[in-house]
């Protein structure tokens, strides 16, 4: 039953924009702009270019609202609108360096013993710091769901480039956790030796 009262709300929602209503356009804003504006900080460092991001995607929504067949997700609509203008506003920047080079590990992690206390919030903090290239493929594979021939399409590279920036963001994560581990356990070890 709630489900029907949802999908009637988001109905309507849909044929208010349709029909240019500003307060239908202002609801689905505030429906999900704090969602969508995540997923724009996710691919851009910077909150500015987060938000202009978000507002030119929106601006699409609302023109292209007629090219939703209402077959799917509605949010997922929204979200590919979203990425893709992320996307252009990367290349469009030129703020993607897809080949950036890895610096090498000066040991081999030991995942065994990694901290199984890793919150959301510091995996995304990490993702941050990634290179662009890394960064931007890593969320379009492993967080929004882009096969690596859609990657390569939207990107404009090889899918074999996809994968090994894939790859390299994952080692990328991997040193990180080990290295954060690493100190951890070392800064326990200085605190337990001075009591």
């Amino acid at each position: 039953m709630e489900l029907q009262i949802y999908r009637a709300k988001e109905e309507e929602l849909i044929d208010g924009v349709a029909k240019r209503s500003r307060s239908a356009q202002k609801a689905l804003y505030e429906k999900y702009s704090s969602k969508m504006y995540a997923l724009c900080y996710r691919y851009v460092r910077q909150p500015m270019e987060a938000e202009d991001i978000l507002v030119t995607a929106f601006m699409k929504v609302f023109d292209k609202i007629d090219q939703f067949k209402r077959e799917g997700s509605f949010e997922g609509w929204i979200r590919r609108i979203v990425v893709n203008e992320a996307l252009t506003h990367l290349r469009r920047n030129r703020a993607m360096y897809l080949e950036t080079e890895l610096e090498q590990a000066d040991r081999e992690p030991d995942y065994d013993n990694l901290s199984d206390h890793l919150e959301a919030e510091d995996l995304l903090n990490m993702i941050q710091e990634m290179p662009a290239g890394y960064r931007v493929v890593f969320n379009m594979y492993a967080i929004d769901g882009y096969s690596h021939k859609e990657i390569a399409e939207q990107l404009g590279i090889s899918e074999n480039t996809s994968k090994s920036q894939l790859s390299r963001a994952r080692t990328y994560l991997q040193k990180i956790l080990a290295d954060q581990d690493w100190i951890s356990k070392k800064k326990l070890s200085n605190d337990e030796s001075a009591t």
